[in-house]
């Protein structure tokens, strides 16, 4: 049974709440399910899931996005609700808006339940923005190609897998599937974003948000220029 929740987020200044309303939109164009709502002390963090595997023996990787926002207050909340919910309050809410009521219900994502690690990640490097862009369209466009207009969910998934599990030029254990949710999430400029792995976890990080990537076990990483 879900929970019944009440309450809200207070945020610093409406342009967090603003940002979070693009970050959602963007999240939903993906994948219509929930957002993951992490508040510790006067920090949010919002994860939503770019890719998943949908079914046994689909290699898809697991790829998270995670954009942080300042509250103006402390709280305390980890919950899972439905991306259109969050959207319908966000609807609401003014230009001068800070606060997000939180919606009423929550939702089970198996992905919601992976905790990737907080501190202990080491850097490996940064790969630039333009790079990323590259290998995100690039993938798009072969998806586009490969996928017949009246595809069933099977053949969409296996070529997903192929395209976005492929590993990226010159990083060894890192998927493409991470360039396409920067890129699908708004998160790549004119700059660069730094790479780090802790364990069997990837992080791309920029100044707009983190890509998270689950990797399977006995994946290594090595960086060629």
């Amino acid at each position: 049974m879900a929970d019944v929740l009440t309450g809200s987020l207070r945020f610093a200044d409406p342009r967090d709440l603003a940002d979070l309303r693009t970050y959602v939109t963007r999240a939903k164009s993906i994948d219509d399910g929930a957002v993951r709502l992490q508040a510790a002390g006067t920090v949010l963090a919002a994860y939503v899931c770019v890719l998943r595997p949908r079914a046994l023996g689909d290699d898809t990787p697991t790829i998270l996005g995670l954009r942080t926002s300042a509250l103006a207050e402390e709280a305390a909340a980890d919950v899972t609700v439905s991306l259109s919910s969050v959207l319908d309050r966000l609807a609401r809410s003014g230009t001068d808006d800070v606060e997000l009521p939180l919606p009423p219900t929550t939702v089970t994502e198996s992905w919601a339940g992976i905790g990737a690690p907080r501190s202990g990640w080491a850097p490996l490097g940064e790969v630039s923005d333009a790079e990323l862009a590259s290998v995100a369209e690039a993938g798009i466009a072969e998806v586009a190609r490969v996928v017949p207009e009246q595809a069933g969910a099977h053949m969409v998934a296996a070529a997903r897998a192929s395209v976005w599990g492929r590993e990226m030029p010159g990083l060894q254990g890192v998927p493409a599937g991470a360039a396409f949710g920067a890129f699908a999430l708004g998160f790549l400029g004119d700059g660069g974003h730094r790479l780090f792995r802790n364990g069997n976890w990837y992080r791309l990080s920029g100044s707009r948000g983190h890509i998270l990537v689950r990797a399977g076990a006995g994946l290594g990483l090595s960086i060629a220029r």
